[in-house]
């Protein structure tokens, strides 16, 4: 952790020392966690760039999913089993991420208008995760999870105009939330425990527009 600590003061000293050239970027793409099927990720970049080569900066996601936790259904089935379909309404999970992280790209100009980028980013995961009931399926629990995460990626980008430019990219994402997840078994009146992980780790592939401030 104070590894961490100190890139990110790195970052943020790079980011205050440079400020002259702004940009923000708005990402559409398609994010595919091993915790479920993917589906569509929308994203929020900004950066100040010390000079043509090399720009660091800050970045939110936002990842959304419904899905039948299987896992989960499994651990069920072994603990409390013969109760039928009951335990894939314990296991609904509606999945909101929130990853925020710092980011350094390095920039590598192919022509005029055309520029290929390597990135490296680092930061936080915080999931918002509503679950089900143990006991009412119907009604939803809220709980929430933080963990370390990191991306790397590469993309290439092409100029639009005197302000604006366009971007093609993929990416590694890398990042495990868990919690406890407490369970009174109704027969014996004995609490049971579960670990509930959530694998964050896959493949993104976007495109966004970046406008220079």
């Amino acid at each position: 952790m104070k590894s961490v600590k100190i890139v990110f003061f790195v970052l943020l000293s790079a980011i205050s020392i440079y400020p002259q050239f702004q940009a923000t970027l708005v990402k559409l793409g398609f994010y595919n966690p091993q915790v479920t099927n993917g589906g569509f990720i929308i994203g929020y970049e900004s950066s100040k760039f010390i000079d043509e080569h090399f720009d660091v900066g800050w970045s939110i996601d936002w990842y959304n999913k419904n899905y039948v936790d299987q896992k989960l259904v499994a651990e069920f089935n072994e603990n409390f089993g013969g109760l039928g379909t009951d335990n894939e309404l314990r296991a609904k999970t509606n999945l909101h991420d929130f990853p925020i992280l710092f980011n350094m790209n390095a920039n590598f100009p192919l022509d005029n208008k055309l520029t290929a980028y390597v990135k490296g980013s680092i930061g936080f995961e915080t999931l918002i995760i509503f679950y089900r009931n143990f006991e009412k399926t119907s009604e939803d629990e809220l709980k929430a999870a933080m963990d370390f995460s990191y991306r790397v990626g590469a993309g290439v980008k092409h100029e639009l105009g005197r302000r604006s430019e366009v971007l093609a990219e993929v990416a590694y994402h890398s990042s495990m939330p868990s919690w406890d997840y407490e369970v009174t078994d109704a027969a014996s009146g004995k609490k049971k425990t579960f670990i509930r992980s959530f694998d964050m780790s896959g493949f993104l592939f976007r495109v966004g527009v970046r406008f220079y401030n």
